[in-house]
């Protein structure tokens, strides 16, 4: 089993809050299908879910109604990105975000692993939530010094229009963020922020009522201990105020976590989008 396997299941649960309470104790969904690493989406009136898959390809799935599913054709494929053919013996696609801005859509993707060439993270840019999708012919962010540049997550703050990207992974276990340029694949700098207790990786970012929830997973990928974490700031570079755990382990299910949030249209309640691990 590689890291970032397909075999986990992803899995939904509505919220009727921003977060699940922690105090609730764990709470799953259903199983969708097999995946990791979900970013979820609202584009024109469907519920959009871009996983971690087998590692050369990334695909999107679709629905009308939360129950129906569409697979889409791939969206990138690993011999479309020029830049990752530095002779190492083998790379995988993660983790990947799809973001709308000023009427386009930029595709976010982490390619790995670390060793023996660092972690990366590239945009594609895309005609339409499901493709097709041009790499910009660079990495974003590259890792190394201890940084794993996995997991990017983009976040269009309402308040101020500045374009973040929050990424890091669990070599080194530490969160980076950086502030875009309105192209959407440029980085204009990187913005010092303090480390969230327990972070490890997958990082997401929302807003509501005016405060910043930045969420995260906690543990070890692939055993009972990986969970989502969560804090809470008035700005979306912190300083973090640590609230807790939504997300953990039962005796059904484990390791349930790089999840991503998604905001119901006209509603209160929140979509949670995470994969988990089955007992055998």
């Amino acid at each position: 089993m590689t890291r970032r396997g397909s075999r986990c299941a992803l899995a939904l649960l509505i919220a009727t809050s921003a977060l699940v309470a922690a105090s609730k104790g764990p709470q799953f969904g259903k199983a969708l299908f097999v995946g990791a690493d979900p970013d979820a989406d609202e584009f024109a009136s469907e519920t959009w879910i871009y996983p971690t898959g087998d590692g050369d390809t990334l695909r999107a799935w679709s629905s009308p109604d939360l129950e129906q599913w569409t697979e889409h054709e791939p969206l990138l494929r690993l011999s479309n990105i020029a830049w990752i053919a530095d002779g190492a013996p083998h790379h995988m696609l993660w983790a990947p975000d799809m973001v709308e801005a000023d009427g386009h859509y930029f595709f976010y993707f982490a390619v790995g692993p670390q060793d023996p060439t660092p972690s990366r993270i590239g945009v594609a840019l895309c005609d339409t939530p499901a493709g097709p999708c041009r790499d910009s012919g660079k990495p974003l962010v590259t890792g190394g010094d201890g940084f794993e540049a996995i997991d990017p997550m983009v976040f269009v703050d309402p308040k101020s229009g500045r374009r973040l990207l929050y990424a890091g992974g669990s070599a080194g276990s530490t969160l980076h963020v950086y502030e875009l340029a309105p192209d959407m694949i440029t980085v204009t700098r990187e913005i010092p922020v303090d480390q969230p207790p327990g972070f490890t990786e997958g990082a997401f970012m929302h807003e509501r009522r005016g405060i910043y929830y930045l969420s995260y997973s906690s543990g070890h990928w692939n055993d009972a201990s990986y969970n989502v974490r969560y804090a809470v700031s008035l700005s979306p570079t912190g300083p973090w105020k640590y609230a807790g755990v939504i997300l953990q382990s039962d005796r059904n299910y484990k390791g349930p976590g790089h999840h991503s949030f998604l905001h119901l249209p006209e509603s209160d309640s929140w979509l949670i989008v995470y994969h988990r691990w089955e007992y055998e």
